[in-house]
C-alpha cells in the first residue's frame, strides 16, 4: 500500500503534464509577465492622456504667429527644408519657452515673443529657437519619449520590487530617484540632438550658428534659472555653457 500511495503521487506529478493544456501554460506566463505589462501599459494611458490634454491645452490658448520679420526667417527655414511653409503658433503663457507638441506643431510663448518684442532677443535669435523645435520633430524625440516614458513604468516597477526586498520601505524611492536620473541623462541627449539639427538648418537657411550661440550665452537671465544651483546631471536640459561649447565644436567641424 506505501508503494501503491507513493507510487499514484509521482503519476500525478509526472504524467499530468503531458495532458496539460497549453492554453493554461499561457495564462501563468502571462499572470508572471504582469507586473511588467502592467506598467507598461499604465505608461501609455498615461502618455496618450497627456498628449490628449496638452493638444486641448494649446488648441484652446494659442494663435498663429504672424509677424512680418520671423516670417521671412521661417520661409528661409522652410525653403531649406523643401516647405511650403513653418507654421509657428504662439502659447499664452509668461514663462520664456519654445515647446513641440507631440502631434509635431511648433511653438513660441507669449514671454518669449514679448522679449523678442522689446528687444531683448533678436529675429534670428528667435528663428534659432523654432529650429530647435522643428528638430525635435524631425528627430522623432516625441515618440521616442511615449516609449521611453512606458518603459521608464516598467523598470521602475521591477527596481523597486527588487529593492524593496532588500530595503522595506525606501526601495521604490530608490527607484524612483534612478529612473528620474536616467530620464534625464536622455532628456538631455534629446537637446543635444536638436541643437546640432537647428544649426545645421540654420547654416543651410544662411542664418548660421552666431544667433544661436548668442542666445544661449543670455538663456539663463532670459529664463531666471541659475544653472549651477544643480548639477548638470539632474537637470533635464544640459548647461547652456556646455550647449554652447558643442556648436563651437560645429562651427569649427563644418568651417561656419
Amino acid at each position: 500500500m506505501p508503494l501503491r500511495g507513493k507510487f499514484r503521487y509521482n503519476r500525478q506529478i509526472y504524467v499530468a503534464p503531458l495532458f496539460a493544456s497549453p492554453a493554461k501554460g499561457h495564462i501563468y506566463n502571462m499572470i508572471k509577465l504582469l507586473p511588467i505589462l502592467l506598467p507598461i501599459l499604465y505608461g501609455l494611458a498615461m502618455y496618450r492622456l497627456s498628449a490628449w490634454r496638452t493638444a486641448r491645452e494649446l488648441d484652446n490658448r494659442s494663435t498663429e504667429l504672424a509677424d512680418p520679420t520671423l516670417k521671412k526667417l521661417t520661409d528661409r527655414m522652410a525653403a531649406a527644408l523643401d516647405l511650403p511653409r513653418i507654421r509657428v503658433n504662439i502659447y499664452e503663457i509668461d514663462p520664456v519657452n519654445g515647446l513641440a507638441a507631440p502631434d509635431g506643431r511648433i511653438f513660441i510663448t507669449r514671454g518669449f515673443f514679448r522679449k523678442y518684442q522689446s528687444g531683448e532677443v533678436s529675429a534670428e535669435e528667435l528663428a534659432s529657437v523654432i529650429a530647435h523645435e522643428l528638430g525635435h520633430v524631425a528627430l522623432g524625440h516625441s515618440r521616442r519619449r511615449m516609449i521611453d516614458f512606458s518603459g521608464q513604468n516598467a523598470l521602475r516597477s521591477v527596481v523597486a520590487t527588487v529593492l524593496n526586498r532588500f530595503l522595506p520601505g525606501i526601495g521604490p524611492m530608490i527607484a524612483n530617484g534612478l529612473m528620474s536620473l536616467m530620464m534625464a541623462r536622455l532628456s538631455r541627449g534629446d537637446e543635444y540632438e536638436a541643437d546640432e539639427y537647428a544649426a545645421a538648418l540654420l547654416s543651410k537657411a544662411g542664418i548660421g550658428i552666431a544667433p544661436q550661440i548668442s542666445l544661449f550665452h543670455k538663456l539663463e537671465d532670459l529664463t531666471q534659472a541659475r544653472a549651477g544651483a544643480a548639477p548638470a546631471w539632474l537637470m533635464s536640459h544640459p548647461k547652456s555653457s556646455e550647449r554652447i561649447s558643442a556648436l563651437e565644436k560645429l562651427k569649427v567641424k563644418w568651417g561656419d
